[in-house]
């Protein structure tokens, strides 16, 4: 098929640290450009960003987006992307894509589905029909999708179970070997995942497995599933000094600003979620405070923008009295707006991250916006 990318060309350069706490600045080369870290994906599950353009993601400054294995697979068939030249070119998008390995799905969105030492049975959430996935399947289903970094299959297991999760780690640690047997091109970086829920030791367990690979890259999986913030960063706290650190760590479908603020001050690079534009199709969004839901009768006179500092087109053109109008009446333009303004907030909160570290400031930086910040305000 002509492929020219090299495993060499998955590079990783550090290009700045900062003094105080754990989070640094980098680089890291795809075939579709240089992904600058620490840096926040839009997920486009369905290859597309909900309400927003190829266009506007490139204006908003984004350079990462998310694909997804599963729902791809089921709809319009990978197959069908790859005949039409892969996703890129499928969805019009130049920059570097990331596509999951369909595991987190198959685990949360069938209820039926039987696992075992090869794969997973499981039925589609749109029309009841049996589908298997195992390493190589997923694997073959990522090659047909074509993105530039490709996640091993594996399963996501309750954060909280002990048990069960020492017992996942005998499935997901074969699984990853046979991912990296069964991956044929070069110009897709495969990332290995570590699981073991909120506990040290099985983390422990899975970072020396998965990181003795010697992988492009590597991510921290099985958080924002249900545990506790505390949790989730204690869990950070433990396992992000075990991963290498001359390659990307990616913290799997982890958003909220907080939690990237803490999770970036801990040494972590890159992040996804739907939380933006979901927010967004819900009336909600981010100000440097916390959240505003637009629905409020509070918003139904106010002349001023969402955020007076927001450089986004929303904040430029629009109150949040007519935001909250778009809002009440349905309207489209509304998931627009509203979603141009969140992922906003989140690419340039990944900026003033990166500008911070640059400077020797991350850490007053964070202090400053975590003091501020509520997870839910009016």
């Amino acid at each position: 098929m002509g492929f020219a990318a090299r495993v060499d060309d998955f590079r990783f350069e550090i290009t700045a640290v900062d003094g105080t706490t754990q989070g640094r600045n980098g680089r890291f080369y795809t075939p579709h450009g240089i992904i600058k870290t620490p840096v926040f994906a839009p997920v486009g599950t369905q290859a597309t960003v909900k309400a927003l353009k190829p266009s506007d993601l490139v204006e908003l400054g984004a350079t990462l987006i998310l694909s997804n294995t599963y729902h791809l697979y089921l709809r319009p068939g990978d197959s069908l992307v790859r005949d039409l030249g892969g996703l890129h070119n499928f969805m019009q998008w130049p920059g570097p894509i990331l596509t999951d390995s369909g595991g987190f799905q198959v685990f949360s969105l069938s209820d039926t589905r039987r696992i075992d030492a090869d794969g997973v049975t499981f039925q589609s959430h749109l029309d009841g029909s049996y589908h298997r996935f195992t390493p190589e399947s997923s694997i073959a289903v990522q090659e047909n999708l074509g993105a530039d970094i490709i996640m091993a299959f594996d399963e996501c297991p309750p954060p909280t179970d002990y048990d069960y999760v020492k017992l996942s780690l005998t499935r997901t640690h074969p699984w990853l070997e046979r991912c990296l047997a069964a991956k044929t091109r070069p110009d897709q970086a495969l990332f290995g995942i570590i699981q073991g829920g909120i506990f040290p030791d099985l983390r422990a367990e899975s970072a020396a497995f998965v990181t003795g690979l010697n992988l492009p890259g590597y991510a921290i999986g099985g958080l924002a599933v249900g545990e506790t913030k505390a949790q989730m960063t204690a869990t950070l706290d433990a396992t992000v000094p075990l991963m290498p650190a001359d390659k990307p760590r990616y913290l799997m479908g982890v958003g909220e600003p907080e939690d990237l603020v803490n999770a970036v001050i801990r040494g972590v690079d890159i992040f996804d979620c739907v939380a933006p534009t979901r927010l967004a199709r819900h009336g909600t969004v981010y100000v440097h405070g916390g959240r505003l839901n637009l629905r409020n009768a509070s918003h139904a006179k106010d002349p001023a923008p969402i955020a007076a500092t927001c450089a986004c087109y929303t904040c430029q053109h629009f109150s949040r009295a007519y935001l909250r109008h778009l809002v009440q009446a349905n309207e489209i333009l509304a998931h627009v707006l509203l979603s141009i303004h969140n992922v906003h907030f989140l690419v340039n909160l990944m900026q003033q991250m990166q500008d911070a570290t640059r400077q020797g400031t991350l850490k007053q930086f964070a202090d400053i916006f975590l003091s501020h910040y509520q997870e839910v305000r009016e």
